[in-house]
């Protein structure tokens, strides 16, 4: 199983990034997937999470209404567009899957997930 996030870069407080997580080795239909993120010394914190098999996204409401998290199951792919960025939204962005077990899809915790991708540095600036 691999995950592989790309996009991050530098934007200028409210701009725009577009995040994508290629997930490959699983099948959207029985795995979720989801963003993390993570400053120095914090632990990380979900973003946003798509669950095709239970038709559920879920976002954190620090990224309500300006984070859209989206999935091409023909690409596996999985992106997460950020829209009305802040100097706040400054970290790395980890992609994660989880296997859809008992009834679990999305939201899960960090340590709920059973793969991860590298992360991907999103820096906004003033």
């Amino acid at each position: 199983v691999q995950l592989q996030a790309s996009g991050g870069g530098l934007v200028q407080t409210g701009g725009s990034l577009r995040l994508s997580c290629e997930v490959s080795g699983v099948s959207f239909d029985n795995y979720s997937v989801h963003w993390f993120r993570q400053t120095p010394g914090k632990e990380r914190e979900g973003v946003a999470c798509i669950s095709s098999g239970y038709h559920v996204t879920h976002y954190a409401d620090f990224v309500k209404g300006r984070f859209t998290i989206s999935s091409d199951n023909a690409k596996n792919t999985v992106s997460l567009q950020m829209n009305s960025l802040k100097m706040e939204d400054t970290a790395v962005y980890y992609c994660g899957t989880a296997e859809e077990k008992f009834g679990l899809a999305c939201p899960r915790p960090y340590h709920g997930m059973d793969y991860w991708g590298k992360g991907t540095l999103v820096t906004v600036s003033s």
